[in-house]
């Protein structure tokens, strides 16, 4: 059986069009984190709850902190933190940049947090 051989420049096509797509596929996932680390800080309907009933206001200056220290924990790798700042802990999706729960001094004690991989004192 004689296999058709392929010409060296229909080779060069084939690699230069993988080529491309794989670079198009890197530069979409920098886009891709680029634009998730931009986002704004999200704040849960669980976490707002948690806020109003335990008469925890947050400040512009608290916002751009908890910001900070999300960013911190992501550079480093982190998904799931506590961020413990101003005597308050809030339970942190990084992936999400969201804030799920916020747990206050009082309440504090004896709780046992789970499912987080890091941890910040702000």
């Amino acid at each position: 059986m004689i296999n058709k051989v392929v010409q060296p420049s229909r080779i060069n096509a084939n690699v230069n069009n993988i080529n491309a797509r794989l670079n198009a596929n890197i530069d979409f996932s920098k886009v891709l984190e680029d634009v998730q680390a931009k986002k704004d800080l999200k704040i849960s309907a669980h976490a707002m709850d948690r806020l109003r009933e335990r008469n925890i206001t947050l400040t512009d200056s608290d916002i751009s902190n908890l910001k900070s220290a999300v960013e911190n924990i992501r550079s480093k790798g982190g998904r799931e933190a506590l961020i413990l700042y101003n005597n308050v802990a809030y339970i942190t999706s990084i992936k999400n940049n969201t804030i799920i729960t916020a747990v206050d001094s009082n309440s504090l004690k004896e709780n046992v947090f789970t499912n987080i991989d890091s941890a910040v004192i702000v």
